[in-house]
């Protein structure tokens, strides 16, 4: 799972710097960002040290931003900010007394990631939210509304594409895989702001 998010990604970013003008490479890309913010919500349903695993994102998150910025040639925050806040978030539910009182934190995490143009924003923090309560075609619903309102919103209609990999995933979880992490880890965690690096650094040589 974590191949295919690395390599849809990597060829949306490629599409989306060098070649804009071939949609198909977007549309290839939106496969990745569900499978990430499913990884978060597994990541944080399993890790045995849940604070290492957010000061981990907040470092590939700080390490990313300056080629993040240099690749896209713009000043908005990068997706690992999104997925540690949705992390953030997750925590934060978990320690509540009752489940009413993560609607405002969901709504003002999902507002500040908004003001501080965090890559996907509040549409990521909802997706992850799907993944924590939803499974099977209840969830895949859930994605095609949010992409809806996504589209509507920021006029992107190849976002739809991004159900696939939500139905992908449902289908896996009736199967009943286990989505633990294989490979070397160092790939999986670096290869965002690797990627990225050397993207920036073909656009501006």
């Amino acid at each position: 799972m974590q191949w295919i998010a690395m390599i849809t990604m990597l060829i949306d970013h490629i599409g989306a710097v060098f070649y804009p003008q071939i949609e198909e490479l977007r549309i290839i890309g939106r496969i990745a960002f569900p499978i990430y913010a499913f990884a978060v919500y597994i990541g944080y349903k399993h890790t045995r040290n849940v604070q290492k695993y957010i000061w981990r994102l907040f470092w590939i998150a700080v390490i990313s931003q300056v080629p993040f910025m240099a690749a896209f040639n713009h000043m908005s925050l990068n997706v690992v900010w999104t997925l540690w806040t949705s992390l953030l978030v997750l925590l934060a539910l978990d320690k509540l007394p009752n489940r009413l009182l993560g609607i405002p934190i969901v709504i003002g995490a999902g507002i500040i990631m908004e003001m501080t143009a965090m890559d996907y924003g509040m549409y990521g923090l909802l997706l992850v939210m799907l993944f924590r309560y939803f499974r099977g075609p209840v969830l895949v619903l859930g994605h095609v509304l949010l992409t809806a309102l996504y589209i509507q919103l920021y006029s992107s209609s190849v976002q739809m594409y991004s159900v696939i990999a939500t139905l992908g995933i449902a289908i896996a979880q009736y199967y009943g895989a286990g989505f633990r992490l294989k490979g070397p880890r160092w790939i999986w965690r670096y290869f965002y702001p690797a990627h990225l690096a050397v993207i920036a650094i073909i656009r501006w040589t």
